[in-house]
């Protein structure tokens, strides 16, 4: 018998390397995502001008990154919901604490959120871009406005990927939580954001989906590294401490040397 409705994910026809540049832009989910990667030595950057919401906040961070080059971008998708000042008529990105009279609310059409992240892929050059729906509901909406948003999000997400074929694919974050984890044990407090043991599933699901044999051993090298980092000793002073200290930081140097991470 079957208690849970499993989402089934294609293998993606591109593999993510070991170390691999990325830019991950997007919603608070882009964060948690992100971060398993910047912890596991990916040269990721995660929303460098703060976290963004919606499609054209996501191009306004695009066009900032100037320096950035990522071979693989993620983007996810938070709400078409945007907010535009009155007095410039600019969407905002962050409304900064100012009054609500000062702004407009809008939501953006399938097509204004596709043209927004359209402007977003020709601008970045990246190689392949991952494009998922934050699974993470907006109450303050209602739950039926919510799943509207989310539904204008899947159905730009749908026409990029057939838009862009080869460069564009969907990842399934959204379905995996709201399918697979439809449970409340696997929330936080809040009932609205997904728990860490969640974010860790769907983070095993992603690997699933992009990662091919180098990149997890790629994993499997830096583990017993990162975990060394993080002990934590009775007697930090200790000289046993101390040679543990300095064989973690050769170790260290010799991954960083195998895969090209030296700095400098």
């Amino acid at each position: 018998m079957m208690f849970r409705t499993e989402i089934d994910i294609p293998k993606a026809d591109f593999e993510i390397q070991p170390a691999e540049q990325m830019l991950f832009v997007g919603s608070c989910f882009a964060d948690n995502l992100g971060r398993r990667f910047v912890e596991n030595r990916f040269r990721a950057t995660v929303n460098p001008f703060g976290v963004m919401y919606n499609p054209a906040s996501i191009l306004h961070t695009v066009e900032k990154c100037t320096g950035v080059h990522p071979r693989v971008a993620v983007f996810t998708l938070g709400t078409n919901h945007v907010y535009i000042l009155k007095e410039t008529g600019e969407i905002v990105d962050n409304c900064q604490k100012r009054p609500q009279r000062l702004f407009e609310e809008k939501e953006l059409s399938e097509e204004e959120c596709a043209g927004y992240l359209q402007k977003a892929i020709d601008l970045l050059k990246a190689e392949k871009v991952i494009i998922t729906v934050s699974p993470i509901r907006y109450a303050k909406y209602g739950y039926h406005g919510s799943l509207l948003s989310k539904a204008t999000l899947l159905l730009a997400a749908d026409r990029l990927v057939k838009a862009n074929p080869g460069v564009v694919s969907y990842f399934p974050a959204y379905e995996i939580m709201n399918d697979e984890l439809r449970d409340y044990r696997f929330y936080k407090e809040d009932m609205l954001h997904p728990s860490n043991q969640a974010v860790e599933y769907i983070w095993e699901k992603f690997r699933e989906t992009y990662f091919g044999k180098a990149a997890e051993l790629f994993l499997e090298d830096w583990r017993p590294i990162r975990e060394a980092l993080g002990h934590k000793p009775f007697n930090p002073d200790s000289e046993e401490h101390q040679k543990f200290i300095a064989r973690t930081e050769e170790r260290k140097r010799l991954f960083e040397k195998k895969y090209g991470l030296v700095k400098g």
